[in-house]
């Protein structure tokens, strides 16, 4: 019975060693360089994968992906950034919004039509940046 509980006990101080050792990321900001761009609405910043809120962006599985993969690089790739996180996941990605020199990334991508917005996740605050010809060759997600 003894060697029960101290198995017990033994595992419960793992299990709340390995919770405090995990990065919490709920509703904080990170800054760092942007190390990968995968996409338009997906950055790595100094290590960490963010899902820029509210921003939907083509598949890099077409000709519009890439181009907004190639425009988000010129953006900020190696740059500095600031991303606010809303504590939000998203398979391996954080859910934030980003800034580059006090600028929102998403609202810059979707301003020069490489995005759309996502007024599911952005409450529509970024409807007015969508660009005529954004809306008229991209296609909105069905999640949006």
């Amino acid at each position: 019975m003894k060697d029960l509980r101290n198995r017990f006990l033994m595992s419960a101080l793992i299990l709340t060693m390995g919770l405090f050792s995990l990065p919490v990321f709920a509703e904080r900001s990170i800054e760092g360089r942007v190390t990968v761009v995968r996409d338009v609405d997906t950055i790595v910043v100094a290590g960490t994968p963010v899902r820029l809120n509210g921003v939907d962006g083509p598949e890099t599985s077409t000709r519009a992906g890439r181009e907004a993969k190639a425009f988000m690089q010129r953006l900020v790739g190696g740059k500095m950034v600031t991303c606010a996180l809303n504590g939000d996941r998203t398979y391996d990605r954080w859910v934030g919004t980003c800034f580059i020199d006090g600028e929102d990334i998403g609202a810059l991508a979707i301003a020069n039509g490489q995005a759309l917005d996502c007024p599911r996740y952005s409450g529509g605050r970024y409807a007015r940046y969508e660009t005529r010809a954004a809306r008229s060759r991209l296609p909105r997600s069905g999640y949006c």
